[in-house]
């Protein structure tokens, strides 16, 4: 369902990845869930689409819609 990205996108959201594993040990991720997406992926597919990157997730390839974000309250 993704459009093929820029390498520029690819890498930015691949640095968010990175830095959330510094985060890991808090409970910031948890609280505050991180999504990403590329411009162009929410320009063709609308932003409720499954465009969206959970940066905790080590999945790369994981895409959910931002309602869905997998965020627990607690």
């Amino acid at each position: 369902m993704a459009a093929a990205l820029p390498a520029g996108a690819e890498n930015r959201i691949s640095a968010l990845h990175a830095g959330a594993g510094l985060l890991a040990p808090s409970r910031f991720l948890h609280d505050v869930p991180i999504l990403a997406a590329p411009l162009a992926n929410l320009l063709h597919h609308g932003p409720s689409a499954p465009v969206w990157r959970p940066v905790h997730d080590p999945d790369p390839d994981q895409r959910v819609p931002w309602t869905g974000s997998g965020h627990r309250q607690t």
